[in-house]
């Protein structure tokens, strides 16, 4: 799956909705809309900075020698 292609959007949304609703839902404090969506954020932008080290490599036409 490569980063903000159709598929990276739709995880995005689905990981929004459930770490926002996680959050919101059983936090009692006074702030919990900003908890809930700054770590819905947080869960997104970690999502897509781990597709582009996951995807970084992928097509490297020249790996490097001797891994062992």
């Amino acid at each position: 799956m490569k980063p903000f292609g159709k598929n990276h959007i739709i995880i995005s949304v689905i990981t929004f909705v459930i770490l926002f609703l996680m959050n919101y839902i059983g936090n009692d404090l006074p702030d919990k809309l900003q908890r809930a969506l700054l770590t819905a954020f947080a869960g997104v932008v970690g999502l897509t900075l781990g597709l582009f080290i996951l995807n970084r490599g992928k097509n490297d036409k020249n790996p490097p020698q001797n891994f062992d």
